[in-house]
């Protein structure tokens, strides 16, 4: 499936997504897919001229008006007094249906489109109703088993469990949930990165041990490797989290499968800093969002780091 246009949630309105927004775009000229940005035309606008970003906007109401290497924006409409300002519950709505003209304009193209959404404040926007922007895509379009894939050209990792709490992490491990995350990313690479994966999957007890009499390492993790194994996945496991990302590991996977977020997030951001993709892979679209958050520290100061958007950009032109 052909990826015709790539649809940007601008999302917190009171973020530094516009200054990256701006860093990208004035560099980058041409693109395969049509850009259609979601959000307030006059609030970016305003922003980018205050950090002194010059970009063409082609404002547009439906998308067969958009067009090649320009930014298309649908205007939503929200009210503000300042264009740089302290995030708060007053824009909940205005982001909401930004994500909903987004999911009303991937149905109507069949969803040959990509979604990037811009950083959201959880606390704000979910409100403890979703664990994560993830959930809250998952339930807005009906999907199950979504799964988290922060991508990486030479080593991706996935969660089992996402944004719970540790306390609930070994209730929420099961063969089943292990089997059908990986057989996901394992499509994955196959069908739209064309590439093989080369999966290592994390013990969840610290040395894959524990002087209980149950294990989760022996009667989960490892009965599942033994069905994948069956079913021609290239998969090794269960190894002790504390001494895998060392650099001969490294060398030999490029997917590592671990049992809850911070175990394997926290390597790779170390590693990889920007230079990786959130994915959310069982939804009926991709969605992307860049590894980074509304960051209103440095609202208004043009020292935001682009990179992560860079490379989501670049990573979306080369889907198949």
């Amino acid at each position: 499936m052909n990826i015709d246009y790539i649809l940007i949630v601008l999302g917190e309105p009171y973020s530094t997504f516009s200054e990256i927004l701006g860093k990208y775009f004035i560099k980058k000229k041409k693109l395969k897919q049509k850009i259609i940005v979601i959000g307030n035309e006059k609030l970016l606008k305003n922003q980018l001229k205050s950090l002194n970003y010059t970009i063409a906007i082609n404002k547009i109401s439906k998308i067969e008006n958009s067009k090649h290497n320009i930014i298309n924006l649908i205007n939503f409409n929200f009210e503000y007094s300042k264009i740089f300002s302290k995030i708060s519950n007053k824009s909940n709505i205005y982001i909401e249906n930004c994500f909903k003209i987004a999911l009303k304009i991937l149905k109507k193209i069949n969803y040959k489109g990509v979604l990037i959404n811009g950083p959201v404040s959880k606390k704000n926007f979910l409100k403890n109703k979703y664990l994560g922007i993830t959930e809250y895509l998952s339930h807005k379009t009906n999907s199950k088993n979504e799964v988290m894939l922060i991508y990486n050209d030479k080593l991706s990792v996935t969660p089992i469990t996402t944004h719970i709490p540790l306390k609930h992490v070994v209730k929420k491990i099961n063969k089943k949930v292990i089997i059908k995350n990986i057989i996901k990313i394992n499509n994955f690479y196959t069908k739209k990165l064309n590439k093989i994966a080369k999966i290592a999957i994390l013990g969840v007890n610290p040395h894959c041990e524990t002087i209980d009499n149950y294990s989760e390492e022996k009667e989960i993790i490892l009965p599942a490797i033994k069905f994948l194994k069956k079913n021609k996945i290239n998969i090794d496991g269960p190894f002790p989290a504390d001494t895998f990302f060392m650099e001969k590991n490294l060398k030999k996977y490029n997917v590592v499968v671990g049992m809850y977020h911070d175990q394997v997030l926290t390597p790779i951001k170390t590693i990889y800093k920007f230079n990786a993709v959130n994915l959310t892979l069982g939804l009926p679209f991709i969605r992307i969002s860049p590894d980074h958050g509304p960051n209103s520290e440095m609202l208004g100061k043009n020292k935001s780091d682009p990179s992560s958007f860079i490379y989501a950009m670049n990573f979306v032109e080369n889907l198949k």
